[in-house]
């Protein structure tokens, strides 16, 4: 019969490895073509990998939440229907080749008549669980009894011990880990898995204890390194946008009309950052090792908000190239499917430099963590109506303005002091001499 191997396929520039988040379907379980057979996750999006052919799953080879790296076999799909007997032969030769490994390793002579003891009495399935040839191999082989293997929690479905199951448990048997606990009158046996030493914590019983998701997870571990990499220096300036403000409010009803999209602050914004990106190439840098990679695209990233509170960063890929109305169309089509979580792989990978609307969540500024392996990072902050010294050839004067704060996050380590606040002061001139009259 046919074998098929469901390797990880490639999702992107950069992304090597994924997360193993969920398994679709068991072994023994039938597969259509073109259907999810897994989830898996990486550090920026969640994603199905379906099979390319059917036929009935045989063996998984990663369990839930393994790290799986670009390449690597899933699992094995058996292209043609098979009935119990062929299942049994093809597991039977599996154990030809797990028996002699498990076998090697008992070393102490009594463990081993304990074991010839026991493989004289066959393992069978109960009424309340199925063993497949292949786990009743593996225990006839390693002398499990049947109490024993009744004890093993199984992570297949509806409970059943996997192949994984019963060598992971045979591992820790023999590393002398495993326990036993009682479950609703039954014996059940687990491994303990050691937690890291903290400092105290006092819980009343008024607290709720709520465990981080795994997207939270990999941002806690992806801001850590980033602290821990790169060294961060702000900059921050301030930014008249009255001439933004008054000129946007003129054109949004017409721009809506016309191009079905909302005209809102950040493709503006993202505009001007995509120019001084132009003038100041230098910050348009990714940095691996000592070497320093220049970038010619320019990538801009764009944080946005999950339904759950978590960020994610889909890329605008050449927003330098964009006018503002293809500008406006990626920023609300890129923002609007990372709420739906419908973003693909490639969409958030290859960014050269990250922009934030802190102002959005009513920040004035803020000092966000460097996106790596970039090495700058821009924080918008809210836009206010406040009262201020305008410079005229009559004279100064106090007239209402509406400004905001830009803060500028940057790595010290290759961008000094004055590229950082040359850059920002790029921005804030550019917005500051918007055209009132520009037509769009």
């Amino acid at each position: 019969m046919g074998k098929f191997e469901l390797t990880l396929p490639k999702m992107g520039e950069s992304v090597a490895e994924a997360t193993i988040t969920s398994w679709l379907k068991e072994v023994g379980d039938t597969v259509e073509l073109d259907e999810a057979v897994l989830e898996i996750a990486t550090d920026k999006v969640d994603s199905e990998v379906p099979s390319d052919v059917e036929g009935v799953l045989i063996e998984k080879r990663f369990n839930i939440d393994d790290i799986a790296q670009v390449g690597q076999v899933l699992a094995v799909i058996e292209t043609e229907d098979g009935d119990d007997a062929s299942e049994t032969s093809t597991e039977t030769t599996q154990i030809e080749t797990v028996a002699p490994e498990i076998i090697s390793q008992l070393s102490d002579s009594v463990e081993h008549a304990k074991a010839i003891a026991v493989a004289n009495t066959p393992v069978v399935s109960n009424g309340e669980r199925f063993y497949s040839p292949l786990v009743k191999n593996i225990a006839k082989a390693e002398g499990i009894s049947q109490e024993e293997l009744d004890g093993i929690l199984g992570t297949g479905k509806e409970g059943r011990v996997t192949k994984n199951d019963i060598l992971d448990y045979i591992a820790k048997r023999t590393n002398g880990t495993v326990t036993a606990v009682k479950t609703q009158g039954n014996t059940k046996l687990k491994t303990p898995t050691p937690e890291k030493v903290g400092p105290p914590v006092v819980l009343s019983g008024e607290d709720e204890i709520i465990e981080m998701t795994r997207m939270g997870k990999l941002i806690s571990q992806h801001m850590t390194d980033s602290l821990q990499t790169s060294a961060h220096v702000q900059s921050f300036i301030e930014v008249d946008v009255t001439n933004v403000w008054n000129w946007r409010a003129k054109v949004k009803t017409e721009f809506e009309q016309r191009e079905g999209e909302k005209l809102t602050f950040t493709p503006i914004f993202m505009e001007a950052v995509a120019k001084a990106l132009r003038e100041h190439p230098m910050l348009n840098i990714v940095l691996k090792g000592d070497k320093i990679i220049k970038k010619k695209a320019i990538n801009l990233s764009m944080a946005a908000a999950l339904p759950n509170g978590d960020l994610i960063v889909p890329v605008i890929k050449h927003a330098d190239q964009l006018n503002l109305v293809g500008m406006t169309k990626q920023v609300n089509d890129l923002a609007h499917r990372a709420r739906m979580q419908d973003l693909k792989p490639d969409e958030v990978q290859g960014g050269t430099y990250t922009v934030t609307n802190v102002g959005s969540f009513g920040s004035l500024m803020g000092t966000p963590i460097i996106n790596q392996p970039q090495v700058g990072i821009l924080a918008i902050g809210a836009i206010r109506k406040v009262p201020a010294v305008i410079e005229t050839p009559q004279g100064d004067f106090v007239g209402i303005r509406y400004r905001m704060f830009l803060s500028h996050s940057f790595d010290h380590r290759v961008v000094n002091g004055a590229l950082g606040g040359m850059f920002i002061k790029t921005v804030k001139d550019y917005l500051e001499a918007w055209d009132i009259n520009r037509e769009v």
